[in-house]
């Protein structure tokens, strides 16, 4: 299958999403000279060590949510944006999924510099994709009409994904709070659009 036809399957920004992540894994296992497992001085310096952020390194915030730890870190990370990132540029296009990507991404790794000690290393796509899942539980919650649902299966998501070793729950609460806010009003929208064509709210 040509790089055209996974475009086409998967979604642009999806799929563009997906192959950063994984160009970046490469480039951190060449650094590190092993391709199983990320060296700690290369998470220090690409992933989110919040003591350089303290102290200037402003970027980390943005970098580390394209970076991973190992490869089965990368390898469930880049699978479940695949699947999900493609459900939610259908509903939104694009641009809209790169935007709930990166601003997910960056209030998990707020929340992460906010609340965990300075010595802390995180790095991860994780944050951005509760943020795409959480858009997507809020999207069919308001135009489905069952807003209490879907906070319910938001709440069951974090807690089976967010309390095993060595997971960053703060990055995976601030990455759903904002992707359901961002779901709750583009939700809001799709649901005006649908009353506006059948002339009626349908819940």
């Amino acid at each position: 299958m040509s790089l055209e036809k996974y475009f086409a399957r998967y979604g642009e920004a999806t799929f563009t999403l997906f192959l950063i992540n994984v160009a970046v894994y490469v480039v951190e296992a060449i650094l590190s000279r092993n391709p199983v497992s990320i060296s700690g001085k290369v998470l220090a310096t690409l992933g989110q060590w919040n003591y350089a952020v303290l102290n200037g390194a402003w970027w980390q915030p943005f970098t580390a949510m394209f970076v991973h730890v190992n490869i089965i870190h990368i390898f469930f990370n880049a699978y479940f944006l695949l699947v999900m990132g493609s459900q939610l540029e259908r509903i939104l296009g694009p641009k809209r999924v790169l935007l709930t990507y990166i601003i997910s991404g960056l209030a998990g790794n707020l929340l992460t510099l906010l609340f965990l000690p300075p010595y802390t290393v995180s790095a991860g796509a994780s944050g951005a994709l509760f943020g795409i899942a959480g858009a997507l539980i809020t999207i069919t919650g308001v135009v489905g009409g069952n807003m209490q649902m879907a906070i319910v299966n938001a709440f069951v998501l974090f807690l089976i994904n967010s309390f095993l070793p060595g997971v960053n729950a703060y990055a995976h609460l601030g990455g759903l709070i904002a992707g359901m806010l961002i779901g709750y009003y583009y939700g809001r929208v799709i649901r005006r659009k649908l009353t506006w064509v059948y002339g009626y709210d349908y819940y």
